[in-house]
């Protein structure tokens, strides 16, 4: 094999210790990506790092970070920005709950803000200066269905979510003629210790609704493949979502004129 004429550059993956993560990190591997793999666990992410080498024969680094530690996330940052390899960044870590808005702890939901939009946000800035400066790049967001149906979990959670869509469709608004790709994910239910961190066991789940998280990476790089912006590997009938953006584009050009609609003006 000519590793050489396959290597795709170093892929960053967060949350890659279980779940949705572990998988994106195996697969990008085997695509040949070299990877700098990152969660809490040092212990979890050595053994995935020599595995996954051992498998694959790439380079995997591993980064120990508390993404909700300020200093830690700083320290990622500058490591990355430093990083000419890197092609690819996973923003895959976050944390949620079922909870009803009322019934959750006020601190805990400025975490979760805090992992699932503050970290991202400044790891993408992190890398995305370096990969325009090359011409060349990648961002996967893992946002959710949340996103665009708020009712269905917490709302503090489906708002975090709704930030990492919203700040995927501007950056490939702006970042798309310079050579770089963006992608957001909506995972539906994916059977990972999402549920439990978040108080729910899985098995109190309809298993109908729950998708394998190797299911759902295989379906997303296969819709990163296709050039997606928005991936949603549960949706089986793909003109819903496109009835759904092209009456966002439409409704777009009218959101802003310099008066009132005649509904809101006051009778005479």
């Amino acid at each position: 094999m000519n590793r050489a004429a396959e290597h795709k550059g170093t892929a960053v993956i967060t949350g890659a210790s279980s779940g949705i993560g572990a998988v994106y990190a195996d697969r990008l591997a085997r695509r040949g990506y070299d990877l700098i793999i990152v969660a809490r666990n040092r212990d979890k992410l050595n053994q995935q790092a020599r595995q996954i080498s051992a498998e694959t024969r790439q380079n995997v680094e591993v980064a120990a970070v508390d993404l909700n530690n300020p200093q830690a996330l700083r320290a990622l940052e500058e490591k990355l920005r430093q990083d000419a390899s890197i092609t690819l960044l996973v923003n895959n870590a976050g944390v949620g709950t079922h909870t009803s808005l009322l019934q959750s702890d006020i601190d805990r939901m400025e975490q979760m803000i805090d992992l699932n939009v503050i970290a991202p946000t400044r790891l993408t800035y992190a890398v995305v200066p370096g990969m325009v400066a090359r011409g060349q790049g990648a961002i996967i967001n893992i946002a959710s269905i949340v996103s665009i149906a708020p009712e269905i979990l917490n709302g503090v959670y489906g708002g975090s979510k709704a930030y990492v869509q919203a700040f995927s469709q501007s950056l490939h608004h702006e970042l798309h003629g310079q050579g770089i790709q963006v992608q957001a994910v909506l995972p539906g239910a994916t059977a990972t210790d999402f549920w439990e961190t978040g108080g729910l066991a899985l098995e109190h789940l309809d298993p109908d609704i729950v998708m394998t998280p190797q299911a759902l990476v295989d379906a997303a790089l296969v819709g990163f493949d296709r050039g997606e912006l928005i991936t949603l590997p549960s949706l089986q009938d793909e003109s819903e979502w496109q009835a759904f953006e092209a009456a966002r584009q439409t409704m777009m050009q009218h959101l802003s004129v310099n008066k009132p609609a005649p509904r809101y003006q006051a009778a005479q």
